[in-house]
């Protein structure tokens, strides 16, 4: 939007609202502009430099769809910073050089106005502008200004409550020149300052005709009426301009902001999902997000409402909770699915399997099986003849493959639970899903291990994961000790590439076994300070124990570092990654439904890495 000073010093408080082709201004760092004035009488010829009344700080009349609010410039909050070196440009021209005519080199506060010295250019190219300011008939000019951040309040003003906008971080980044100011009024400070013009139209005559013809209420003419003189009648018309711009615009689908903006109706609602979810877990929010964190369901659905243009001064808590749910344009929706996934995921982290440390993970681009596809190595490079004749070397290749699966459940947040604001059981379903999809992922890679009476899954030679075949099963079962571990480094430090020759050596990380032998195993990882040699430890501090509790008996394994010697491996829908909320209003029962669904697969891609004792 843009804003202009009055250039008349009588009425140099009074500011008025210019009509705009864009909605009223709530962005940060969005445009503004302000009419100022120019004081030809302090033109200095040798320094080439004059003085312009920059800002008077005074107060304005908005509207925006929330209705009408008084706007304020706090002096305290302008940043003055990047104001010396601003360029005062040629009629806000920004197209090249040759539209900076000057810059401004100084500035003070004088008298609640705030006064900035311009050094003009003494380019041939700017001589006809800098000729008309120091003559006198080229007497007005427009700043720039952008606002960082807007303070909020509620006031009594003239016995009734006001909404106040303050601007409390703004800068001013640019002056021009302008040949006819926004206020007719709006001229050069001089010595002898014009008198007020008297106004020839009488006024109630001319609100009211100007009410008619832009289609207004009652409460524009009522306000115009008790501004009284400190309007003139081209304020007037302009104020009825954007007044009926701005109920035209609200009459339109609201159009999506670009950047940044504590108004932004995104980064609201995601203040809002992190508050509604923090109490939801019982966590503490940011301070973005702080704000919003006592609020109850209803007054979410309130404020979603109120920001859709739905009016809801008579409407009660059910119906508020009702309407909210099921408005199209209502963010009420999303809210309530924003913070039921951030419980979700969670739950889902919170219960993930320790199989997942040693698959390889993988996104898949839809559902159309995947296949794994292994290269060989390669017994090393071969002697160069003395021709240069350099040989083409060959690799084995062998192809393991699985397909993602989609997995999913229902619940229901009654009608009942909505409006009596019960999150307990909406946060409680939400862990039993989140948890339930951990739990899915991990029944999937266990089977991969377990399958086939524990030989594991079967491969692509057709011959299952674990096999005497491929040298990764113990002849017998037993408990692990330094016997059984040796036995079973050495049976992955042999194993040997698909030309069945080349070794691959793999290095045990990973001691993977099930509750039964969880003290067994941390006795035999323990770190001890022998007396003598044959006391140490050789396991100390090189395996990481990993415990699953879905693993029954005394069957243990050992693995590699999955990133080297992967064997098995699992993926997520790439458009999907982990379980998914979804919502919708109730359809067989009242309330809202939501729908959890995981798109997820694994497979076993290599059995080289992998070591199985029967127990």
């Amino acid at each position: 939007m843009n804003i202009r000073l009055t250039g008349n010093p009588a009425k140099a408080s009074r500011v008025t609202a210019l009509p705009s082709n864009r909605p009223a201004d709530q962005t940060l760092g969005e445009k503004h502009t302000r009419a100022a004035l120019f004081s030809p009488s302090t033109y200095d010829d040798e320094a080439w430099t004059v003085e312009a009344v920059a800002s008077t700080f005074a107060a304005v009349v908005r509207r925006d769809r929330q209705g009408a609010y008084l706007e304020r410039l706090d002096p305290a909050g302008l940043d003055t910073a990047e104001l010396v070196g601003a360029p005062l440009l040629d009629a806000h021209q920004q197209g090249g050089a040759r539209d900076v005519i000057g810059v401004v080199t100084a500035h003070r506060f004088e008298d609640s106005k705030l006064i900035v010295t311009l050094r003009l250019s003494q380019a041939e190219d700017a001589a006809p502008a800098i000729q008309r300011i120091r003559e006198g008939t080229l007497r007005g000019v427009s700043v720039g200004y952008r606002v960082t951040q807007w303070r909020e309040t509620v006031e009594v003003i003239a016995g009734r409550k006001t909404r106040v906008r303050t601007a409390a971080a703004w800068a001013i980044h640019e002056a021009s020149a302008v040949a006819v100011p926004a206020d007719p009024q709006s001229r050069f400070r001089s010595a002898e300052m014009p008198k007020d013009i008297q106004e020839t139209d009488d006024r109630e005559a001319l609100i009211a005709r100007v009410r008619a013809a832009h289609n207004l209420g009652e409460d524009w003419q009522t306000r115009m009426a008790e501004a009284g003189e400190e309007l003139t009648d081209d304020e007037i018309r302009e104020d009825a301009r954007e007044a009926a711009l701005t109920a035209r615009r609200s009459r339109e689908t609201p159009r999506i902001r670009v950047g940044a903006s504590s108004e932004d109706p995104a980064a609201i609602r995601e203040r809002q999902t992190e508050a509604l979810a923090c109490r939801m877990m019982g966590t503490t929010p940011s301070d973005a997000a702080r704000p919003y964190a006592q609020m109850g369901l209803q007054d979410f659905a309130r404020d979603a409402l109120t920001r859709s243009g739905v009016s809801v001064a008579t409407m009660g808590r059910e119906e508020m909770l009702t309407r909210a749910a099921m408005h199209t344009t209502s963010d009420f929706p999303e809210l309530l699915t924003g913070a039921g996934n951030r419980v979700l995921t969670n739950a889902y982290q919170a219960a993930q399997s320790p199989l997942k440390q040693l698959a390889r993970q993988r996104t898949a681009a839809d559902f159309r099986p995947m296949s794994v596809l292994k290269l060989g190595e390669m017994s090393g490079l071969q002697k160069v003849t003395e021709s240069g004749e350099i040989k083409a070397l060959t690799t084995g290749e062998a192809q393991e493959g699985y397909s993602l699966e989609t997995f999913g459940g229902i619940f229901s947040l009654s009608r009942k639970a909505i409006i009596n604001d019960d999150l307990g059981a909406f946060s409680r379903w939400g862990e039993l899903m989140g948890s339930a999809a951990a739990q899915t992922e991990a029944t999937q890679l266990l089977a991969l291990l377990t399958a086939n009476s524990g030989g594991g899954v079967k491969m692509g030679d057709g011959v299952n994961l674990f096999h005497a075949t491929h040298g990764n099963l113990a002849a017998s079962g037993a408990v692990p000790d330094e016997t059984t571990l040796s036995a079973a480094r050495l049976a992955l430090r042999s194993q040997k590439g698909l030309d069945g020759k080349t070794p691959v050596s793999v290095t045990p990380r990973f001691l993977l076994v099930g509750p039964a032998l969880e003290t067994t195993a941390e006795k035999l990882l323990a770190s001890i300070n022998p007396s003598n040699s044959d006391d140490v430890n050789p396991f100390a501090g090189k395996l990481t124990l990993l415990v699953e509790p879905r693993l029954t008996g005394f069957q243990w394994f050992l693995f590699g570092d999955p990133t080297t010697s992967p064997v098995l491996e699992y993926a997520y829908l790439s458009s999907a990654p982990g379980p998914q909320l979804s919502s919708r209003d109730g359809w067989e029962v009242l309330g809202r439904e939501f729908r959890v669904t995981l798109d997820y697969g694994a497979g076993a891609t290599d059995w080289r890495g992998a070591y199985r004792n029967a127990g």
